[in-house]
């Protein structure tokens, strides 16, 4: 996961963050990541048994979980013991990002610098944000919007009425027109009153050598990143949800969707109309049949196809009956 961040952050002792735990260390707390990616000083969270291998080696100083998750984290973490691990996170994101839970316009657009960016082509009426790196010879078309703090590679050909936010992109990357890039990804808290909405601090990181076809849309991550990896193509009008990862080689065609925090591995090919459910783990050398909707884990290796989605010698068989 990068450590650059969009967003301003507020600092917090974590005794201020929770007004019902008191830490005898009352650090300031460094950051909120992933049990994964948390560091010493860091606030993460536990909500599912599906994660407990990274719960047992997370480096975090504190963790916010449930009573019958904490028997799962390190001795020496610190546990904020809650009934709902996503509704506090959220409470905590909002303190420390106030102004990540909607995309506020960025009022740092200007027409792009051609004397910064000499050996990059613009189209018209571009605007490049604030702090906007973009790399030798790369091509912006017509009408697009590079929000602050974007990084754009080398060799890179951004479409027409495209936009890019919170996103950081390889070397030799290519994305095709109307795609939009980085927004808040679909994630609240249902209450009766009125939704709380989850502010979102990842970004969008994209490697090198990837293609990304008109129409599609890739959310960034809450507080993990969301990922393309080298040398992936998406077809048009596929939609990334916040914190997928999609690893290399991968074929996407069209109309694809993929919900939040799923997996996919290497060399994965995805037929057209084909909806991936949300915390998942593909495997690598995956082949999905267009339409299907894959509901549980594939393994490495197979092939499936169907609503729900089963191997393909199933689906035939079933097929004929």
């Amino acid at each position: 996961m990068s450590s650059k961040s969009f967003f301003k952050k507020k600092t917090f002792f974590v005794n201020n963050l929770f007004p019902n735990f008191s830490s005898k260390n009352n650090i300031k707390i460094n950051n909120i990541r992933t049990l994964k990616y948390a560091e010493k000083f860091d606030l993460t969270f536990f909500d599912s048994v599906k994660y407990k291998p990274f719960a047992q080696d997370t480096n975090a100083s504190f963790c916010i979980t449930t009573k019958k998750l904490e028997k799962f984290l390190p001795n020496k973490l610190e546990k904020i013991i809650v009934k709902n691990v996503l509704f506090e996170l959220a409470k905590v994101l909002k303190k420390m990002y106030p102004s990540a839970d909607i995309d506020y316009p960025d009022f740092t657009l200007k027409n792009p610098n051609k004397k910064k960016y000499k050996s990059v082509k613009f189209g018209n009426n571009v605007l490049i944000g604030k702090n906007v790196k973009i790399g030798k010879n790369s091509q912006i078309g017509s009408f697009s919007v590079i929000e602050h703090d974007v990084e754009i590679g080398k060799n890179c050909v951004i479409g027409s009425n495209v936009c890019l936010k919170s996103t950081t992109l390889g070397n030799d990357v290519i994305i095709q027109d109307n795609c939009k890039i980085g927004s808040k990804g679909f994630g609240f808290i249902p209450l009766k009153e009125k939704n709380f909405k989850i502010p979102h601090i990842g970004k969008v990181l994209i490697k090198d050598n990837v293609e990304i076809a008109s129409g599609c849309t890739i959310d960034r991550g809450s507080v993990d990143d969301t990922e393309i990896g080298e040398n992936t193509y998406l077809d048009n009008q596929v939609h990334v949800a916040h914190n997928v990862k999609i690893g290399s080689n991968c074929m996407i065609a069209g109309q694809v969707g993929f919900a939040g925090s799923s997996t996919i591995g290497n060399n994965v090919s995805i037929g057209g109309q084909a909806g991936i459910s949300g915390h998942l783990t593909i495997g690598n050398n995956v082949k999905i049949g267009g339409g299907s909707g894959v509901v549980k884990d594939v393994e490495d290796n197979q092939i499936v196809m169907g609503y729900p989605a089963v191997p393909f010698k199933e689906f035939i068989k079933n097929w004929k009956k």
